[in-house]
């Protein structure tokens, strides 16, 4: 017997996904929402979550100042306050996803690309945009400051027992000694 949402009608109104759901019997995505909802009703009565989005930061401070900013310093400081702000919150989305691709011991004995390895994935990666982020960031700055050198401009020989070192800041002036 073919359960009544998977019952072939008129496709006027329809969209895609449904039409070929309903041709090959799976799911839409909307009806598996829908069904996890029904189902989970009287949990949700029972375990009150917050329906409000998650804190996060206002980026309109974050773009303004963007916009104003001249230099690879400048865009460097707001979006290392960015990151630094927005922190927190990914790393409570990748602790949850991390639970959720370990409850309930499912995680271990999962296959390759299944619920339990996907949550695990996704909480690597909401981490990893971090990460893309300061290693972007970062670059920026090695632009500015340190950038390659060319065949047009060599590096100038270094004196010895300072090789491996980094070279100074720009802009930085020389130490001064005892003024005589």
């Amino acid at each position: 017997m073919t359960h009544p949402d998977f019952e072939l009608y008129d496709n006027a109104g329809r969209d895609a996904e449904q039409i070929a759901a309903a041709h090959s019997g799976i799911a839409t995505r909307a009806d598996l929402l829908r069904w996890a909802r029904r189902d989970a009703t009287r949990f949700l009565a029972e375990h009150q979550l917050p329906d409000a989005p998650l804190p996060g930061p206002d980026p309109a401070p974050y773009i303004a100042a963007l916009a104003a900013a001249e230099t690879p310093a400048e865009a460097h400081a707001v979006t290392s306050r960015l990151l630094d702000a927005a922190e927190p919150a990914l790393r409570a989305v990748s602790d949850y996803l991390v639970a959720a691709a370990h409850w309930r011991g499912q995680y271990h004995a999962a296959a390759k690309g299944s619920p339990p390895k996907l949550l695990r994935e996704a909480a690597s990666r909401s981490l990893s945009v971090l990460a893309m982020a300061d290693h972007a960031d970062l670059e920026a700055l090695r632009a500015e400051y340190d950038p390659a050198p060319t065949a047009k401009n060599p590096t100038p020989p270094q004196a010895p027992g300072v090789l491996g070192l980094p070279p100074s800041p720009p802009s930085q002036a020389p130490p001064r000694g005892p003024s005589h």
